[in-house]
């Protein structure tokens, strides 16, 4: 089987010859971190508020919104299985198009035979606007309040794989239980060789 290869978006940024140098965009950077350093100093030292530090996770902003849309978590069915059953809708209502789902399919499930091979979501695109989660059937997508690492080194780190949504706070207790596989219809008795059914 051959390996999956990422597309390549089209409007890839590209860095500029300055950016590229480095040294400038690093003496850029240490500048705006000086001048927010020396501005918040000074605040607190006149007796005025400036930044305030939050020791995440343990601590959570105090105006951190309850319903705040951060990170995607799969729900997951009794036995561990995602609940998804790769319907695409989240990939198809995605404005930012960064949803990539890959189906299986499982004949032993009767109900549900379809199923997410792959599930990724693309974090350097998204826009984290809850459209997925409105539009799933199965209440399979959800967002929690915490935000996402985001921060990478390349834009290819920044996919959330089907695993990572799974196993980060993991979750059971979806709105629409999934329901039991239909055990296969028995099968006739035998009769006997000289029993036709006939009077």
């Amino acid at each position: 089987m051959t390996p999956y290869k990422r597309k390549r978006y089209w409007n890839e940024p590209r860095m500029s010859a300055w950016e590229r140098a480095y040294l400038p965009e690093i003496l850029r950077g240490l500048s705006i971190t000086s001048g927010i350093f020396l501005r918040n100093m000074g605040r607190w030292m006149t007796g005025r508020k400036g930044a305030l530090t939050t020791y995440y996770p343990e601590e959570t902003r105090a105006d951190y919104a309850p319903r705040n849309r951060g990170k995607h978590v799969l729900t997951q069915r009794p036995d561990g299985k995602p609940q998804c059953i790769a319907c695409n809708l989240c990939a198809t209502v995605c404005p930012a198009k960064v949803i990539e789902i890959e189906a299986g399919f499982d004949p032993a499930d009767t109900v549900h035979p379809k199923f997410p091979l792959r599930f990724e979501i693309d974090y350097s695109r998204c826009v984290f606007c809850g459209l997925c989660v409105e539009a799933c059937p199965e209440d399979a997508i959800r967002m929690a309040k915490e935000v996402p690492g985001l921060p990478a080194e390349d834009r290819h780190q920044m996919w959330l794989t089907l695993d990572e949504m799974l196993q980060w706070q993991a979750q059971r207790d979806a709105a629409k239980p999934y329901p039991a596989s239909a055990s296969p219809p028995a099968a006739p008795a035998p009769t006997a060789a000289g029993d036709r059914g006939h009077p």
